[in-house]
């Protein structure tokens, strides 16, 4: 399929889904806004926890290779100084 006719087709869904939100299906369903209205007063709280909890753990990461870098650096100037003095 030509990738205008998908974005034509995305635009459609993206007019329809707007149009369902604030109009309703005229004879059939109601507006749904109130209900999308109370699945973000659910997903954003739970959402705000998650990034919360991938930035603790990025800078855990972030702590921990810092700390093996030091060590790594105390290693490698201990040897630098083992060699000077054997010269």
């Amino acid at each position: 399929m030509h990738p205008l006719i998908k974005a034509l087709m995305g635009v459609i869904i993206v007019v329809a889904s707007i149009y369902y939100i604030f109009a309703g299906i005229p004879g059939y369903l109601k507006p749904a806004l109130s209900d999308v209205l109370v699945v973000l007063n659910g997903a954003i709280p739970i959402f705000v926890l998650l990034i919360g909890v991938f930035i603790i753990w990025l800078e855990w990461d972030e702590w921990k290779i810092e700390r093996e870098l030091a060590k790594e650096e105390k290693e490698a100037e201990k040897k630098e100084k083992r060699a000077k003095r054997k010269k």
